[in-house]
């Protein structure tokens, strides 16, 4: 078949243009934007009242409602700061978190592609418009609720509306709903209706619910929970031996009240909201975008990087290189989707005679297309370039058949006009279309993979060439490429089905497609392994073109015969006894993705599975951390995907995994600072009385608490990442948040600053120095030198609030000594150069112990669940 010329097409059906974008402003103006009522902001006195609804809190208005009582007004004006302080960082932190996943929603929002002034476009979905059309294909998630006009074997997926598992089959004329699935095929819809007045939106108006807390803070909560009873109890033994000691009742039970409030860091959820929503900000910044908080902390635990190859490994550019036919072989020139190019057989100009199969070829590979290829904006955008609309490996025959000067597509469809089609899918692997031809004959178009065309039952070629046929493509598969099998054949009328019309073919050749690995993949995969994170290849494509890709991006071995690549053949047939030993699979389903990543589930390892296919969305779903490709993925992927790259690079994978380490080390590291230091306001308190010191105030402890779990608490959430997070092996998903040493370094830590503080207590004492200030200067310095000490990256300019606010808490700290009004309240004295000098070694004592304690702590990496080759 000979390209048609443009002069034997009969007139083209009339198309729908779409909206003017003009006509599409005024409609988003009358009707809203497409979006569920978003449900109403917390108001801010909600916020308020749920801060003092916290039990500590409400400890704290008791001690002040005690106070007032006793007449301790001093006690209870610090009281009474520290409540005010605490609820103002607390409500702050919880606005700021909310902005941040706002922030993050608004990113992930779908995307819809829409007819505009006949021009097809992507636009997020909430600028869909009643009127727009709404152009359709597998894996699209629908944006409004529409009427569809054009359909072509459409099936739609209804269950998040019905309940229904089965997908429904549509035909024109019928209605489409809001957030439905297209599962197959493909459509042409009017939007009827958007929002709140969509049938998504009719049913979201029922529901109300809250944000449920991430799994991080499930346990830090059971943590507090934990801290807050062992505390109390020990706040009753320092209330006990203040009793031995005459001490007024009223005075010993606010001070017990303070210390528990001080020992525990009751604003460590807030803390730890804000360290999620910041790090996903983060991730945002290196072009991983996280849709759902509990996915930061996974990131740091992911063992299993499970990666597709096209687009992901490889640059996703396809090239048509060579093109075989059973009397010739043609090769191509030319880079990206630009229709530029030199075609040449044995290394010259095609005879005409020669001319003629391949443009058949060619033509009938245009024909059985869905994509189109969007040409430069003009010269006002120097970078931009030809861009494909669709499916690259459809893209690229779409520029091979430009290149071979073939008709174009507009033309094609005026003189062939599809009658039906049998769309491609991961198990038949072909595509069917039917073609009305000028003589009112109907032309068959079949591609696909050659194991699925090279077939007696499809071809009706002698059995020789379909042997030969066979060894071309294994040949050039092994060299790396794609191969995809081209048929076609005629019928005089239309069958009932497209897959009828699947047999007695002709066989036009073979096309070889290019798809060269990126340049850095090779580095990616080798900074998986650094890491302790087994990469693993999953694809569609030929074993022997997953091998070369595979061994070439360091995969494999260089020598990677003895490696097994398994194919989904194999799978099938159970020859595999642990999909845990293999590093690639091939010409996989989409059900035995699952199978895979439940293998290493099933092992104790933490999985992350990119994909970019309506197919892949069950196995991003099963993954620990699904990861979907924001460019070219379909937005059931994306929908599905627990992190979105907008920039589909493998490389954003291991940078979040390094953002999701450094949240999670930071939030460790808060953990042993706050209760370190709670602990060593205990042990003061418990030990102070039996060597002949009497506790400290109140108002002390709480000044205390104030300057070093507030500034200095929230800073340490910004730290950057450590130098070595990406050499050490991932943490064990079952490890506790003060597992691997936490707990033995801010035990140590306590006793250190303990030790230091009653030994400058007991020196103050013996030079007749104000001991009790002394005392309270060297508690809360000696946990300013342990934030310090602790930081991983000692003279980082990365974060300098955290200096800052050690600066500022230092100040404070002075101010309390030395204004007469603070000092009044807090009845402290001021003190001269031997009493700071004591306070400082304190902290240099204390900052000495959390270097000491870091570097033993860092020394024995922790262990993981599973074994990484």
């Amino acid at each position: 078949m000979s390209a048609p010329a443009a002069s034997q097409a009969p007139p083209a059906p009339r198309k729908p243009r779409g909206l003017t974008e003009r006509e599409a402003e005024r409609r988003l103006v009358e009707h809203g934007r497409n979006e569920i009522a978003a449900q109403s902001p917390t108001p801010l006195y909600a916020r308020v009242l749920a801060q003092l609804r916290d039990p500590l809190v409400m400890v704290l208005i008791g001690a002040v409602l005690l106070t007032i009582a006793i007449g301790d007004h001093a006690d209870s004006i610090v009281i009474g700061l520290v409540i005010l302080f605490n609820t103002a960082v607390g409500v702050t932190q919880e606005i700021r978190a909310d902005n941040a996943v706002a922030a993050l929603s608004a990113m992930s929002a779908p995307g819809a592609r829409v007819l505009r002034e006949g021009v097809p476009r992507e636009v997020p979905a909430t600028d869909v418009v009643p009127g727009d059309v709404l152009l359709l294909g597998e894996g699209d998630i629908v944006a409004a609720d529409a009427e569809l006009t054009e359909a072509s074997a459409l099936l739609v997926d209804e269950s998040m509306l019905t309940g229904e598992s089965v997908a429904v089959d549509k035909d024109p004329g019928t209605a489409l709903s809001a957030g439905t699935v297209v599962v197959r095929g493909r459509g042409v819809a009017t939007v009827a209706a958007t929002g709140a007045a969509s049938a998504l939106g009719r049913i979201a108006a029922l529901l109300e619910g809250g944000r449920e807390p991430t799994p991080l803070q499930h346990r830090l909560a059971s943590l507090g929970r934990i801290l807050a009873v062992a505390t109390l109890g020990l706040c009753l033994v320092v209330f006990v031996l203040g009793l031995m000691q005459d001490l007024p009742v009223g005075i010993m039970a606010v001070t017990a009240i303070s210390l528990a409030v001080a020992a525990v860091p009751e604003s460590l959820p807030a803390v730890v909201t804000l360290a999620l929503a910041l790090g996903a900000r983060r991730m945002a910044t290196r072009h991983a975008l996280v849709r759902r908080l509990p996915a930061v902390e996974t990131l740091g635990s992911v063992s299993v990087l499970a990666t597709d190859k096209t687009g992901t490994l490889t640059e996703g550019r396809m090239v048509v290189q060579h093109v075989w036919m059973p009397r010739a072989t043609a090769d191509l020139s030319g880079v990206g989707y630009e229709p530029e190019g030199d075609v040449l057989i044995a290394g010259r100009r095609p005879t005409q005679a020669e001319w003629d199969p391949l443009r058949e070829l060619l033509t009938t590979a245009a024909l059985c297309n869905d994509a189109s290829i969007r040409p430069p904006t003009g010269p006002a955008a120097p970078d931009d370039r030809w861009t494909p609309m669709g499916d690259p490996t459809e893209a690229a025959l779409l520029t091979a058949a430009a290149k071979a000067g073939c008709a174009d597509q507009a033309t094609l469809h005026a003189s062939h006009p599809r009658a039906d089609e049998a769309p491609f899918d991961s198990l038949r692997k072909r595509m069917t279309t039917l073609h009305t031809t000028p003589e009112d004959r109907v032309l068959v178009c079949l591609k696909g993979a050659p194991e699925a065309i090279l077939d007696p039952a499809v071809l009706a070629d002698p059995t020789d060439l379909l042997h030969t046929a066979e060894q071309q493509a294994a040949l050039l598969a092994a060299r790396g490429f794609r191969v995809l099998a081209i048929a076609s054949g005629t019928r005089d009328e239309v069958p009932h089905h497209p897959s009828d019309a699947e047999s007695g073919l002709r066989l036009l050749g073979l096309v070889a497609i290019s798809d060269p690995p990126k340049t850095e993949a090779a580095a990616t995969i080798a900074a998986c392994r650094a890491a302790g994170i087994t990469p693993i290849l999953i694809t569609g494509d030929h074993p022997a073109t997953a091998r070369a890709v595979a061994t070439e991006v360091g995969l494999l071995p260089a020598d990677s015969s003895h490696e097994e690549v398994v194919t989904g053949a194999d799978l099938a047939a159970g020859r595999i006894a642990d999909l845990t030993t293999v590093r690639v699979f091939a010409r996989t389903t989409p059900q035995q993705k699952l199978d895979i990543v439940e293998a290493w589930r099933s092992r104790g390892a933490v999985t992350a599975m990119t994909g970019d296919g309506v197919n892949d969305g069950p196995a991003l779903r099963q993954a620990d951390i699904g990861v979907a490709m924001g460019a070219r993925g379909t937005e059931v992927a994306r929908q599905a995907a627990d992190l979105v790259l907008t920039n589909d690079e493998l490389s954003t994978v291991v940078s979040a995994v390094e953002e999701g380490r450094r949240v999670y080390d930071n939030i460790r590291r808060f953990l042993v600072y706050g209760l370190a230091g709670g602990a060593a306001e205990i042990l003061v308190m418990l030990t102070g009385p039996l060597i002949g010191l009497l506790p400290l105030r109140a108002g002390q402890i709480l000044w205390i608490n104030l300057l070093t779990h507030g500034l200095t608490g929230v800073a340490m959430g910004a730290e950057p990442v450590s130098p070595g997070a990406m050499n050490r092996p991932p943490r064990p998903p079952g490890q506790h948040i003060l597992g691997a040493g936490a707990w033995q370094r801010l035990l140590l830590l306590a006793t250190v600053v303990t030790a230091s503080c009653l030994a400058a207590a007991l020196t103050a004492r013996a030079w007749d120095l104000p001991w009790q200030s002394v005392l309270f200067l060297a508690l809360l310095a000696g946990q300013l030198g342990v934030v310090l000490g602790l930081r991983s990256r000692l003279l980082t300019k990365e974060n300098l609030f955290l200096p800052l606010a050690v600066l500022a808490s230092a100040l404070l700290a002075a101010a309390a000594l030395y204004l007469p009004a603070l000092r009044s309240i807090l009845e402290t004295e001021p003190l001269d150069a031997t009493g700071i000098g004591l306070a400082a070694a304190t902290a240099l004592i204390g900052f000495i112990a959390a270097r000491v304690v870091r570097t033993a702590f860092h020394a024995q990496p922790p262990t993981t669940a599973i074994s990484h080759t």
